[in-house]
């Protein structure tokens, strides 16, 4: 079990690390940003961010490659024709399962 005593320092240091960066950011930024490659690097920052952090997961998740390469290529086509979030996550997780029956 967890003890607080272990816990409180993670969540202060988060908690710090947290409003740092965002009182970092108000600091360095006063001004109202209007270079449009700057404005386009930090619209894009949140998904690269969020890409690096998951996508090794994706071929760990699944215990087989070939499973994750399945639902990784469906959740890519589908993303590829614009489909709905949900849409691709449940047809990637489908493709996944299913792809585990025809591999092992």
């Amino acid at each position: 079990m967890l003890d607080l005593r272990v816990i409180l320092p993670y969540i202060l240091v988060m908690a710090g690390v947290t409003y740092l960066s965002r009182a970092l950011s108000f600091s360095f930024f006063r001004k109202k940003i209007r270079s449009r490659f700057l404005l386009s690097f930090l619209s894009y920052l949140p998904y690269a961010v969020l890409s690096a952090l998951t996508f090794p997961a994706v071929f760990s998740s699944t215990g087989s490659t070939g499973t994750a390469l399945a639902g990784t290529a469906a959740a890519l086509l589908l993303a590829y024709l614009r489909m709905p979030l949900i849409v691709v996550a449940l047809a990637a997780s489908a493709a996944a399962f299913l792809s585990s029956f025809f591999l092992s």
